[in-house]
């Protein structure tokens, strides 16, 4: 993991340096405002510090699961025995409650000064260093302490944080993966703090940027593509972004629905379109589809609704997917997975693994706020390599949207208040 500081007049400005020389898939750990000093600071222009974290190449390609490989992570993975961290892990189940409302206190109040946290794990000196590292080499110098004491300072943090990750819905088989990490970077006499936000920042890597929709510039239109299963919202979703591209961004946005099979759902997005005073079509075949695109030339969007399917539904899936090359064929498209938080776990495996043969796409988690455990959005993240856009949060439209904040969520699944 790479850990750099860029200073600019602006954050954008920072965050532009960054990105020329580690690329465009930095993900922005921390940003504050930097302190004027001297006698005529008084006069000098405010200063942003943007701090950026990149995987390196090697973290990278450790990818486990994705939807193409054959066999998707077991749900709640049987523990294999063998290091301390193991052992723990075995009595965990038992303890688990009584512990939580005893220690969970120590993760939250660290939380709740990330930006504290996260400037005493890197160490700024021309070039970065994760104070993780360079504080475990200065711990090898030292004495060995008893073996007992270590083992304890080092398996009650893990136990913690296992026990944190598991109420939140974490799948186990990621959770083993933070927790070893724990195990391997942990050193007699390492702060509690360094642990903590090392793990921090390897979820939010994990999680990387998140990717809405990008501005057009004046190439387009461009189709936005929402799919999914039914019930999840996508009409609704679709709505909110149709008014923040249309009202906030001044676009030129159309709606189209190709979902003729739900009446009420068409009739909906008419609704909104009217209110929005942007075109709506419903189309029936794929070249009306292709005819409507060419009268819509002129505009930067085409958002365009499908109907929600079963997962054993051949027939549905074949006519969503006869849509989509007929608008691949003559525009540029995005296409969003509309998944609900509210989801099981291995519903949503199978959802993501049956929309992943028709094509590659971006993630949306609707109904948010009807959930207290966020793991499945760090579970699915993992599983199929997908950005996450944006999460919904209500049915108002258009307030409660907003782009996916993995910093955030991670604080959130860490124990702290989101």
């Amino acid at each position: 993991m790479i850990i750099k500081k860029y200073v600019g007049k602006t954050e954008s400005e920072a965050t532009e340096e960054a990105k020329k020389e580690l690329g465009q898939n930095i993900v922005i750990m921390n940003v504050r405002p930097l302190k004027k000093s001297g006698f005529f600071s008084i006069f000098l222009p405010q200063k942003i510090e943007v701090t950026v974290a990149i995987e390196e190449e090697s973290e990278r390609n450790q990818k486990v699961y994705t939807p193409m490989q054959e066999q998707r992570p077991p749900l709640r993975t049987p523990i294999v025995e063998g290091g301390q961290a193991d052992t723990m892990r075995a009595s965990m189940k038992t303890n688990k409650a009584a512990d939580l409302v005893d220690d969970s206190s120590a993760i939250e109040e660290k939380l709740d000064n990330l930006s504290t946290l996260l400037e005493k794990n890197i160490k700024y000196s021309g070039k970065e260093e994760n104070v993780v590292e360079s504080e475990v080499k200065k711990q090898d110098t030292k004495p060995a302490q008893p073996k007992e004491e270590i083992s304890q300072e080092v398996l009650s943090f893990i136990k913690l944080l296992y026990n944190t990750l598991i109420e939140n819905e974490v799948d186990e088989i990621y959770v083993n993966q933070l927790t070893d990490e724990v195990e391997k970077i942990s050193k007699p006499g390492l702060p509690f703090d360094f642990a903590l936000a090392n793990v921090y920042q390897k979820m939010v890597l994990k999680f990387g940027k998140s990717e809405p929709i990008e501005d057009v510039k004046g190439n387009g239109p461009r189709a936005e593509i929402f799919i999914g299963p039914t019930g999840v919202g996508k009409t609704t979703t679709i709505a909110k972004l149709a008014s923040e591209l249309s009202v906030t961004q001044k676009k030129k946005v159309a709606l189209f629905t190709v979902d003729t099979y739900r009446i009420a759902a068409a009739e909906q997005l008419r609704t909104y379109a009217s209110i929005l005073e942007i075109p709506f079509r419903v189309i029936y075949s794929a070249e009306e589809m292709k005819q409507a695109v060419e009268d819509f030339r002129d505009f930067d969007y085409i958002m365009v609704d499908t109907a929600g399917h079963s997962l054993h539904n051949e027939e549905l899936k074949e006519y969503i997917e006869k849509y989509i090359r007929a608008l691949e064929e003559v525009m540029e498209c995005e296409n969003f997975l509309v998944l609900s938080a509210t989801t099981k776990y291995r519903d949503l495996l199978e959802i993501a693994d049956s929309y992943s043969k028709l094509v590659t796409y971006k993630l949306i988690f609707t109904k948010m706020d009807e959930t207290g455990a966020k793991g499945n959005l760090y579970n699915v993240k993992m599983y199929t390599g997908a950005p996450i856009a944006y999460i919904t949060n209500g049915q108002n439209v258009p307030d409660d949207i907003a782009v996916f904040d993995a910093q955030r969520i991670v604080k959130n699944l860490l124990g702290g208040k989101s």
